[in-house]
């Protein structure tokens, strides 16, 4: 062993390598630590590995093969070609800087130490504990692909391969956590996406410092996303299902992917981004249409229905005749302003109990709610009637709002909003709404503005958005992400179909 510069190598004393390895990976401590001491034509020899990660059968036959090495063999030749020859397996790399041994092992890799050599051999039979691919709880749609992202690197790194065959498609490696040493991979069209884009990601994900990643993918996005951390509105998006990353990766984003997360971040990303769904895509243009128009109403309604229900309760002087039948008739023993405030912490404290529940026990979790809260909140006059329902409202227009971050700050934004009603009435509810809008206006995701094509007003875009356009005219990639080829198809299909 050696040093040069900061870094630690290995030497030709075997004893001197396998001591400093053992010692580096508390042989005796670590249970699950495996070093298997060997002879291979004549010389010392140690196999390092971790249990649990390591396919026995590929190193049963990698072990006879170098087992059965000649002595003489390594008399006509070096070292490193013969191990390359006499290995049976196909990921086989060398390495003599001691912190990438460590770092090899510790992710699971096979490391050989021979004697006489400077440099370890690093085979790597693992397989990782992983689950199967499946349908994520909150993507899920009526048709389409069944499969979605795991918690394993490499097989997400495939399903977005089955779909993406491009040879331009780059899929690069870099490592975060001077501890974790965390795996996260940048994925992006080298001939789509904007250049400079990719290598500020890379660079912010480069320059990442803290010892560990515990949160996977949110420690990253918080990491590298700069701007005002306590702003709600989330700057990225996140999705499990390969199609969607695949979408976003032909328009020209940049998907970043973190090893024992089943989320991937796409960005940069607008407010529109969140709210739109595989299942409009799943379905005929018309039909897309449909659903995105209710979508977008279901969202406006989580946001503003009940604000605006307390000022017309609170104010009912600003109703017209025809709409004086709007507030309750009987306010009952506790302010209105309070029923609702009341009402949005009881949302809240059930969305969590819900997520805590066993499933067995979900139905009678449900029972609770309507029963015992609702039912009996109402008869003992805790609650007015209209209060329970447009709560409720507000309730199904978060949970029809796709992206779930975008939820919970629209969430926030209501609450604020609530607040403002029930403190100024009137003037707190305009004043609310406008600072809400400015607050996503000035928001920006990697320099793209938050409400683009709104602000600043881009005509095609926005139609783009309004309207689930068919497939055939779908030939422009967003002109805000900069793509280097901003024509997906020669002309729009359906012209080169009428020329034909």
């Amino acid at each position: 062993m050696f040093k040069k510069g900061s870094h630690l190598y290995l030497g030709k004393d075997y004893d001197k390598n396998l001591d400093i390895m053992k010692q580096e990976l508390a042989e005796g401590e670590n249970f699950d630590l495996i070093v298997r001491e060997v002879r291979v034509g004549g010389r010392k020899a140690a196999f390092i590995c971790l249990d649990g990660f390591v396919k026995d059968d590929i190193m049963t036959e990698c072990m006879k093969s170098l087992l059965a090495l000649k002595k003489e063999v390594f008399l006509s030749s070096t070292v490193k070609s013969i191990l390359e020859k006499g290995v049976p397996y196909v990921e086989l790399s060398t390495e003599n800087k001691i912190d990438e041994l460590l770092y090899s092992v510790l992710s699971g890799s096979v490391l050989f130490i021979l004697d006489g050599s400077e440099e370890a051999f690093i085979i790597d039979p693992r397989t990782y504990p992983a689950r199967n691919p499946e349908e994520p709880d909150i993507e899920r749609v009526v048709r389409g692909s069944r499969d979605g992202f795991t918690e394993t690197i490499v097989f997400n790194t495939a399903l977005l391969r089955r779909r993406v065959r491009d040879p331009k498609l780059r899929i690069e490696l870099l490592q975060a956590g001077k501890r974790s040493k965390t795996d996260i991979c940048v994925c992006y069209l080298k001939d789509v996406a904007d250049p400079a884009l990719v290598e500020d990601i890379k660079s912010k994900i480069s320059g990442i410092a803290i010892d560990a990643l515990p949160m996977a993918e949110k420690s990253v996005e918080e990491l590298i996303m700069p701007g005002n951390w306590w702003n709600p509105f989330p700057k990225v998006r996140y999705t499990e299902r390969p199609d969607v990353a695949a979408v976003h990766l032909f328009e020209g984003h940049v998907l970043i992917m973190v090893d024992t997360s089943p989320s991937v971040i796409i960005l940069p990303v607008t407010f529109f981004h969140h709210l739109q769904h595989a299942e409009e895509y799943r379905q005929s243009p018309s039909v897309g249409v449909y659903i995105r128009w209710v979508r977008f109403i279901a969202v406006l309604a989580s946001i503003i229905i009940t604000p605006l229900w307390l000022l017309l309760a609170l104010s009912p002087e600003i109703l017209p005749a025809s709409l004086k039948f709007i507030g309750p008739k009987e306010v009952g023993n506790v302010p209105i302003f309070l029923q609702f405030v009341i009402a949005e912490i009881s949302l809240d404290m059930m969305r969590m109990a819900a997520i805590h529940t066993p499933s067995p026990l979900a139905t009678a979790l449900g029972v609770i709610a309507a029963l015992l809260i609702g039912d009996v909140a109402v008869k003992i006059g805790l609650l007015v009637p209209e209060v329970i329902l447009y709560t409720a409202m507000v309730a199904v227009g978060s949970y029809c709002t796709p992206s779930y971050e975008m939820a919970m700050a629209n969430r926030l934004m209501r609450f604020f909003i609530l607040l403002g009603t029930g403190f100024f009435r009137l003037p707190g509810f305009i004043v609310t709404s406008i600072l809400v809008i400015l607050l996503a206006a000035f928001t920006k995701s990697l320099k793209v503005p938050y409400l683009w094509p709104l602000i600043p007003f881009n005509y095609r875009a926005l139609k783009g958005i309004l309207v689930r356009s068919p497939v055939p005219i779908q030939n422009l990639r967003p002109e805000i992400l900069n793509t280097q080829d901003q024509s997906r198809q020669p002309s729009p299909a359906y012209k080169r179909r009428r020329e034909e």
